[in-house]
């Protein structure tokens, strides 16, 4: 992973101490141990297929405090209330931040979501390592998230196996061909391709758009980043993507699920 840009470098130096630091509190045994009493997983990639299906979108609404490139999104930051905001507004899935040094976030946030709602939650987060996958579950998360550019071949589907053994959904997110190519070698429905380029951190939805004919048929493809309009949402339906992953547009609105209904109308 020589070419991995230095942000994720540091976010991902950072993951190894945290992993470090949290399996000396409750060791990989005892987190296993303690998915007996986690909830029954949400069906993820069901609940957006679904949409899909009945004609509409599958929208992935994102509850995110901050981000690097950004910083602070939403002061007012109350996870239960944006949840159910996003459930009133059409939402088909949450995306909850759980990253605390780079995007404030935290696993409590995903559990008050989650418990707030009857969406299927997804733990945004840079996994790494398959403590952290036991852990998704261990905190009630129907999904994780797996970024391409942060893994090996060989860990991408160790963790991707695990994930669907424990009962958990996948969204495997790519940046560019090279990295789809690596993606579709693994057996997963969801795709994610992200429209922010990690090294200029510039957004443009020409990426979801260039590699959209490479995915085949049998998975579903999430759009990610840079979804601000609704002439955004329409050129993406007028290119069969159905399916969206939306944040930033919606964290700055007063009322969030308001803003998913006027998007997606």
């Amino acid at each position: 992973m020589s070419d991995t840009p230095d942000i994720l470098k540091k976010i991902l130096r950072r993951k190894l101490e945290e992993i470090s630091a949290r399996s000396e509190q409750l060791s990989l045994q005892q987190l296993i141990k303690s998915l007996d009493e986690a909830d029954a997983p949400r069906g993820f990639a069901a609940a957006i297929q679904a949409r899909i299906d009945a004609g509409g979108e599958g929208v992935i609404a994102e509850i995110k405090k901050a981000s690097p490139s950004k910083g602070l999104l939403r002061a007012d930051f109350r996870p239960a209330q944006i949840a159910q905001s996003y459930a009133s507004g059409g939402a088909a899935c949450l995306s909850v931040l759980t990253d605390i040094d780079f995007f404030q976030g935290a696993d409590d946030y995903l559990k008050q979501a989650r418990g707030a709602c009857n969406l299927p939650v997804i733990r945004k987060d840079f996994i790494i390592d398959p403590y952290q996958v036991y852990e998704a579950r261990a905190i009630n998360a129907d999904c994780i998230l797996l970024i391409v550019a942060c893994l090996d071949d060989q860990r991408l589907r160790e963790l991707n196996d695990l994930a669907h053994q424990i009962g958990m959904d996948v969204l495997i997110e790519v940046h560019d061909e090279v990295e789809l190519q690596r993606a579709l070698q693994v057996e997963n429905r969801l795709i994610g391709i992200n429209n922010r380029n990690l090294r200029t951190f510039e957004v443009s939805l020409d990426t979801t758009l260039r590699m959209l004919e490479q995915i085949p048929g049998d998975r579903i493809l999430v759009t990610e980043s840079g979804i601000h309009s609704a002439k955004d949402v329409a050129l993406m339906r007028a290119n069969g993507v159905h399916a969206f992953l939306v944040g930033e547009a919606f964290m700055r609105a007063d009322d969030p699920g308001a803003k998913l209904a006027e998007l997606f109308d």
